[in-house]
C-alpha cells in the first residue's frame, strides 16, 4: 500500500509538472493555448491513472501554482474558477472511471462525464466569483462561450489523446487496470 502511494505521489508531481509546463508550449500562440486547455490533460490523466484524491489534488494545485509563478492564467477570475473546474475534471474522472465496468467505452463516458462535470463546476464557480468578488453578471451566454463553444478544439484534444493515452498504459500494465497502480 504504501509503495503505491509512493507512486501515485510520484506520478501525480508529473502530472502537475506537465500542467505547469504544457501551456508554456500552447502559449506561444495565446489563442491556441486557450483553445487546446493544455492544463486539463495532466489534471484528466491524473484522476484517470492515480485516483479521484491525487486528481483532485492537482487540479486543485496546478491552476494557482501556475498564476503565482508565471502570472498567467491570471488569478483573478480565471485562475480562482479554474481551480474548481479542474478539481472537479480531476475528482469526476478518477471517481467514474472507478465505477465503471473496465471496458473501453468506460473511459469515453468518464472522461465525457468528468468534463461536462467540471464544466458545470466552472460555470458556478464563475457564477460566484463574478457575482461576489467581481460585481459581473455571469450570463449563460458566457457560460456557454467558455465552456464549450471557445473550448471545442480543447475538447477534441481531450476526446482522442486521453483514451489513446489511457489504452497504451493499460495494455503497458501502468494503470490501476494494469499491474503497476493497484485499484484504490
Amino acid at each position: 500500500m504504501q509503495k503505491n502511494n509512493v507512486y501515485r505521489m510520484t506520478l501525480s508531481a508529473m502530472f502537475l509538472a506537465l500542467a505547469l509546463a504544457l501551456p508554456l508550449i500552447t502559449g506561444q500562440l495565446p489563442q491556441m493555448g486557450m483553445a487546446f486547455l493544455p492544463m486539463h490533460l495532466p489534471v484528466l490523466l491524473c484522476g484517470f491513472i492515480c485516483g479521484w484524491p491525487w486528481g483532485l489534488a492537482v487540479g486543485l494545485i496546478a491552476p494557482l501554482l501556475r498564476s503565482v509563478l508565471f502570472g498567467m492564467p491570471p488569478l483573478m477570475p480565471t485562475a480562482l474558477t479554474m481551480t474548481f473546474e479542474l478539481a472537479a475534471y480531476g475528482a469526476f474522472a478518477g471517481l467514474l472511471y472507478k465505477r465503471l465496468p473496465r471496458k473501453p467505452a468506460s473511459v469515453y463516458i468518464a472522461l465525457v462525464g468528468a468534463m461536462l462535470l467540471g464544466r458545470v463546476v466552472w460555470g458556478l464557480a464563475s457564477l460566484a466569483v463574478y457575482g461576489l468578488f467581481l460585481g459581473d453578471r455571469f450570463t449563460a451566454v458566457l457560460f456557454l462561450s467558455g465552456a464549450f463553444v471557445n473550448a471545442w478544439p480543447g475538447i477534441i484534444v481531450q476526446l482522442v489523446l486521453i483514451p489513446l493515452i489511457l489504452f497504451a498504459l493499460e495494455r503497458a500494465k501502468l494503470t490501476s487496470a494494469g499491474s503497476k497502480v493497484a485499484a484504490e
